[in-house]
């Protein structure tokens, strides 16, 4: 989509002040990824809200791709698990997905992590194939549960794992 060809794209922590333009990117990505294949009940729950307040109690765990004013994406690590990466339309299929996976998943091996993982959304192919090309391997479905507002969701998801070297 016309934006975003930059193979230096910097990493750095989020800010407090970008909260709320970090929730419209995860809100309208989710949106574009997820709505159409997860359940009704979800998608309810999922409101911009939502994921600002997500976005607060980890904000100390995400780190983002672009300027403070137009961020082109972020990832999130939690335990031993890459959390969340969501990149805006603009900057999709520019890297920035790549390189804020590869920034994630350098923190977890920091932290001691041999073997990460991440859920995938049953249907979510394109997210799929990129975690595949990125040496993520897909090793079966689990149920997990969700934050939400109205407290644990269960949802059944497919799980990535990659093994992550030291120093990585």
């Amino acid at each position: 989509m016309g934006g975003v060809r930059d193979a230096t794209v910097q990493i750095r922590h989020a800010a407090i002040t970008e909260v709320d333009a970090l929730a419209q990117l995860w809100f309208d990505g989710w949106q574009d990824a997820h709505a159409a294949i997860l359940p009704e009940a979800l998608r309810r729950l999922r409101t911009l809200e939502s994921f600002k307040e997500r976005l607060l109690r980890g904000l100390a765990e995400v780190r983002v791709a672009g300027p403070a004013d137009a961020p082109l994406g972020f990832c999130m690590v939690k335990g031993d698990e890459l959390y969340q990466l969501f990149v805006s339309a603009q900057a999709r299929g520019a890297g920035v997905a790549a390189v804020l996976m590869t920034d994630g998943e350098a923190r977890l091996a920091e932290r001691g992590v041999n073997t990460a993982w991440l859920a995938c959304a049953i249907g979510n192919e394109r997210a799929a194939r990129f975690y595949g090309k990125s040496g993520w391997h897909h090793v079966g479905s689990q149920i997990i549960q969700l934050e939400t507002t109205a407290g644990a969701f269960d949802l059944e998801v497919w799980r990535f794992q990659k093994r992550l070297l030291p120093g990585a």
